[in-house]
């Protein structure tokens, strides 16, 4: 199962569940517990987002694809990879929707099969989110994945039955419930024990005298009624004061009536929890007589501060009781220690210099977690629990070794075992202006990086990325580029891309190189092409990274040089393409020996395909693990035949807090059939055009990409190629450019024109509606995109 298929899943139901006119909350609304509200429900659309999950995998397992046997390390064939323990058996706590649901999606992540078991006094809601849930998945992986049931925990020979095959038992609650299900656990099976937790605040006299201090301490005395774990159940005073105890237990009850009084009434007590508070409570009175406690409550007894002159750490009776203690820092690890074992979260208030050292302090004496107080109770995405991260704990950190030799260009051991199959795309086709306007309104923490686009095949535009979703897209192109045979033990390379106007090819190959470790000259295109080929030769730099209309002026204008310091073996170009009479000339001129695309993509979709070493021309493999894609028919929006050229469309699953689904790249294609020699079952396709350069021309559809043919293959012209489209009082003149330095004759290229396309000798010599004109010209006049450099296929003046 992919983890597209879990995330998918989950942002379905969190947008549901966030949306009040929606079905689903409706239909839940009907088993919550009495005195829950639908706020329960949105809560938990907020923690099953996409947003928060994808934050959890990449904090927890290191990355959004943590199943996946991808290289530790880019220059070595050693894979790694987060493994399923098998079947994780989840014990519930009573009337916990949150906990009971997020832990079985913790399971689904890491791929596990997961048997949940809730109390026998729960409400079905569990059970009937988790429906939901599985109805959202179309292809069936999380119904084979989730077992839900419902019994007491009486029940004996059933926890026997769910614990019997588990790998891993998580269970929660107290010291009792885990030992009461710790004895059903088999040897070998682990047990993860999220058992009940102490949390105190610790205030230094820069803060205690503080009002706002005391405020915000109170509300998380308050919230939740001190029933979750980072509830602070003890106030620690860095001093030895018994006095100074006292006046601040008398200063804080009142912070706590006020606070009080705006959270409510508290919660109905049962008799057992009724008994230990008065039992507490009536203990601490006595001991005022003996000077060792201060007891202030309120009248109708919903809350009490408890000051006590003695530092070791007390459990507290909950529902807004709280013990004041002196513990001075010098005793702070002797006196919480023994304790360790059932701490979680500290609270500091102090000066900054002090919350350096005090973290370090409780740390070192038990603390998992620490925070300022009045943020006891807060989380982020991916947090550790109680010291460990949950993923991990239902993981297998797994690795394989391989022979260098023979996976010298495999960057994931799994492109060789099995097809990754994402949700198929759905919705109304989009296209480049579509998905501009819903950019510039993204949230701060989903636009962090803007790029511009090219603008070849139109007026500039923005494209928006997090730096995670940078992040992803550029190991995935570092793969690619393996795959192509680049080498990154071996290679020196310079980058010659474009760089500057926030054009992004130029750093995005920098952070490509990065992440595989490989020997980089960060040098830019630039228009100096005898300091470039200095800087390549001084610097012994073996492989060129590019846009083909560049490279090919800087080999040519310094051929000479380059062509005496014979050191260049590789070629990787991206935004255009070498033709194969190009290819051809690098090799014979120059000694290339590989000329490979580094990466097919769009500035707004990223890298979508990659060329391995048994392709060639426009055939590339498509990023699977990142697109879906589809070829449409030029003219329906319905998928062609196999083997047809149609519209290439991509939906991209790996985007936070953008759709780019089913999106009209503009560029025509056709599915390659058949398994690649290379082994990968990543779906291959050969680019075949641009939809833009098909001009409509004196009644014609003209080919860009048929003249090009034409040329290299009758005419033997090795160079760049230009259309200009005017129009005159009389006809239209299409005018072909070719480069003056390896064209062959203008008069002879118009004859193999003519000749080898019926369509346009129609235009020309049979109707006369259409002027050609062949002419050679300098490459540098050419017409060129001003920010990226890329040549224009068809300049269209007409007006």
């Amino acid at each position: 199962m992919e983890t597209e298929t879990v995330l998918a899943a989950c942002d379905a139901l969190a947008t549901a569940l966030r949306d009040p006119a929606h079905p689903v909350p409706t239909r839940l609304t009907a088993y919550l517990a009495e005195g829950e509200g639908p706020a329960v429900l949105t809560e938990l659309g907020e923690l099953l987002s996409r947003r928060e999950l994808t934050r959890k995998l990449r904090r927890e397992l290191g990355s959004a694809l943590p199943g996946r046997l991808n290289r530790a390390d880019p220059r070595e064939t050693v894979y790694e990879a987060w493994a399923p323990v098998g079947l994780v058996t989840h014990i519930a706590p009573g009337n916990d929707v949150t906990v009971a649901s997020l832990s079985i999606v913790e399971g689904l992540l890491t791929g596990n099969v997961n048997v949940l078991k809730t109390s026998s006094a729960d409400t079905l809601l569990t059970q009937h989110l988790m429906a939901e849930l599985v109805a959202l998945d179309p292809s069936g992986a999380l119904a084979a994945r989730i077992i839900v049931l419902r019994f007491s925990s009486s029940r004996q020979d059933w926890l026997r039955l769910v614990c019997a095959p588990a790998d891993v038992v998580a269970v929660w609650g107290g010291e009792s419930a885990v030992a009461g299900v710790a004895a059903h656990v088999p040897a070998g099976c682990r047990l993860v024990e999220w058992g009940h937790r102490i949390s105190f605040a610790y205030l230094t006299a820069y803060a205690w005298s503080d009002p706002r201090t005391l405020e915000v301490l109170a509300g998380d005395v308050c919230l939740y009624e001190q029933q979750a774990c980072s509830s602070p159940q003890v106030v620690y005073l860095d001093t030895e004061d018994g006095d100074e105890v006292f006046g601040f237990a008398e200063r804080f009850a009142k912070a706590l009536a006020a606070r009080s009084a705006v959270a409510g009434p508290a919660d109905e007590l049962d008799l057992a929890e009724a008994a230990e508070l008065t039992t507490t409570e009536l203990v601490a009175r006595l001991e005022e007589h003996l000077g060792l406690t201060l007891v202030l409550s309120a009248p109708d007894g919903s809350w009490r501060v408890m000051a006590d002159t003695r530092s070791p750490l007390t459990a507290s009776p909950l529902h807004r009781s709280v013990w004041v203690k002196p513990l001075p820092r010098k005793r702070l690890i002797a006196t919480l220690r023994p304790m360790r074992r059932y701490l979680q979260t500290a609270g500091l208030a102090a000066s900054e210099s002090d919350i350096a050292e005090l973290s370090r302090t409780v740390l070192a004496a038990g603390v998992t977690r620490v925070t300022p107080v009045g943020a006891m109770l807060e989380s982020y995405a991916g947090e550790p629990h109680d010291g460990v991260y949950a993923l991990q704990r239902y993981s297998r950190r797994v690795a394989v070794q391989a022979d260098p030799a023979r996976f010298a260009t495999i960057a994931c051991l799994d492109d060789l075992a099995r097809p990754v199959v994402l949700p198929q795309p759905v919705g109304p086709l989009v296209r480049k202006e579509d998905v501009q306007e819903p950019s510039r309104r993204l949230a701060r923490a989903d636009a962090e990086l803007y790029f511009r686009t090219g603008g070849s095949t139109g007026a500039p535009t923005l494209s928006v990325f997090s730096y995670d979703d940078y992040d992803t897209q550029m190991h995935a192109t570092a793969r690619g580029l393996l795959a192509a045979g680049y080498d990154p033990v071996e290679d020196r390379t310079a980058n010659l891309f474009y760089c500057g106007t926030m054009h992004g090819s130029f750093i995005s190959f920098f952070s490509v190189l990065e992440r595989l470790g490989g020997v980089q000259l960060p040098l830019a295109a630039g228009p100096d092409h005898a300091a470039t080929a200095r800087a390549i030769i001084d610097n012994q730099a073996d492989t060129l990274f590019g846009m083909p209309s560049y490279l090919w002026q800087l080999l040519h204008s310094e051929a000479a040089a380059l062509q005496a310091y014979g050191g260049l073996r590789k070629v990787f170009y991206g935004g255009e393409h070498f033709t194969r009479e190009q290819q051809h000339a690098l090799r014979n001129g120059f000694g290339i020996e590989v000329v490979r695309s580094i990466t097919y993509g769009s500035t707004d979709l990223g890298p979508l395909g990659y060329q391995c070493t048994e392709s060639s021309g426009g055939v590339h493999h498509l990023h699977a693990d990142l697109h879906t894609m589809e070829i449409l028919d030029l003219a329906e929006d319905r998928p062609v035949a196999q083997g047809e050229t149609g519209r290439l469309v991509f939906s991209t699953h790996a985007r936070r807090g953008q759709q780019l689904g089913r999106y009209v790249i503009g560029d025509l294609g056709r599915e390659v059939s058949g398994p690649c020699p290379c082994g990968r079952y990543a779906p291959r396709f050969e680019l075949r055009g641009r939809i833009g350069d098909l001009m409509r021309v004196a009644t014609y559809s003209l080919s860009h990409r048929r003249f090009l043919e034409l040329a290299e293959s009758s005419g033997g012209h090795r160079g760049e190629l230009q259309i200009r489209l005017d129009g005159t009082d009389e006809r239209e003149r299409l005018t072909v450019r070719v480069e003056r330095a390896v064209a062959t004759d203008a008069v002879r290229l118009r004859e193999v024109f003519l000749d080898g396309y019926p369509d346009l000798r129609s235009a020309v010599t049979a109707e006369g509606l259409l002027e050609l004109v062949v002419e050679a010209v300098d490459g540098a006049s050419l017409d060129r995109s001003p920010t990226s450099g890329k040549l224009f296929a068809v300049v269209d003046a007409r007006r």
